[in-house]
């Protein structure tokens, strides 16, 4: 027996429950993973309360890292004793072990702890796709990315300065504003006292940024519109305001023949060479020391809904992680 987090119904963070867990042996195709840390994201939120729907009970979380025990018929890229990191489908992360799908599994760097592993997984290789593949970034350009003193907003304030851009970030307070540009951020915008459009305006001189990065969606989606150039891109990720109202396809074409783009992470690293490629390229820039992963926030697993509900105040900054 394992503990970990289910939950029956989907609601609050009262919805959590830390219960016993019979863990079996792994099927085809499947590993058991001891975990050492959990990921703790805000799209944990939206599976909890039913933003994003699955079939209930159910377990939450979508990355940890640990050491493989046992692994299934027909796995042949890791064997038991491996250390490795993952993110990805299904939920089920906040738990001591895990059977899991051992095709979203990676082999963890020996210089990279677990902890580190579990913290950077997602939100990592989300920047590394939203940065390489999605919008890419060749250095020189200006960028608009919103939320930056969180947990990938801190990531891609490093990632852009290591490839030489300027990174406009929009912050929540004066003392995010500093922790973003501690990390490499150009420009903050506090958007509780400033007009992020027109901050943005005048930092551009007039003429926009030509990829805008959102994972705020329903507060932030006109606006966000409003900073792009012509023949821009508006790349929504995420939600953490509310989901994007429906608007009319004008609205691209009065602002510029606008590009719209909603991704996932798990789109883009649905194929294994391309996981691997993505996972490569991010712990290469950990091991470098181009970025770093700071773990900010700590709890026990048990603990899960007080960092559940200081996540929602948006009382965290950089990475979270949970300690089974």
């Amino acid at each position: 027996m394992v503990k970990a987090i289910r939950i029956n119904s989907v609601g609050g963070p009262e919805v959590m429950e830390y219960v016993d867990v019979e863990l079996g042996n792994p099927g085809p195709g499947e590993a058991l993973v001891r975990q050492h840390a959990c990921g703790l994201n805000y799209i944990d939120v939206y599976f909890r309360t039913g933003a994003y729907p699955q079939p209930l009970p159910a377990g939450l979380g979508m990355e940890g890292a640990g050491v493989v025990e046992a692994v299934g018929q027909g796995v042949t890229h890791i064997k038991p004793g491996d250390r490795v990191a993952y993110a990805g489908r299904p939920t089920g992360a906040y738990a001591e072990a895990r059977i899991m799908p051992a095709a979203i599994l990676v082999k963890l760097p020996e210089s990279i702890s677990f902890e580190t592993g579990a913290a950077m997984m997602l939100q990592g290789l989300t920047v590394q796709y939203l940065f390489r593949r999605t919008f890419p970034l060749r250095g020189g350009e200006t960028i608009l990315f919103h939320a930056a003193a969180g947990g990938v907003g801190l990531i891609a304030c490093q990632w852009a300065r290591a490839i030489g851009v300027t990174m406009i970030g929009t912050v929540g307070s004066d003392e995010k504003a500093a922790l973003a540009k501690a990390h490499g951020c150009t420009h903050t915008i506090n958007y509780n006292t400033e007009n992020f459009v027109e901050r943005v305006k005048q930092i551009t001189e007039g003429k926009g940024v030509p990829v805008v990065y959102d994972s705020i969606g329903k507060d932030t989606f006109i606006g966000s519109l409003d900073c792009l150039s012509p023949l821009g891109m508006m790349v929504s990720f995420g939600s953490a305001s509310g989901p994007v109202p429906p608007f009319g396809l004008n609205e691209l074409a009065s602002r510029g023949s606008l590009f719209v783009t909603r991704p996932t992470l798990f789109t883009y690293a649905a194929k294994r060479n391309d996981l691997e490629d993505m996972a490569a390229d991010l712990f290469s820039m950990v091991e470098s020391r181009k970025i770093k992963i700071d773990i900010n926030q700590r709890y026990a697993l048990k603990d899960v809904a007080q960092a559940h509900h200081d996540l929602e105040a948006r009382k965290t900054t950089g990475s979270t992680i949970l300690v089974p």
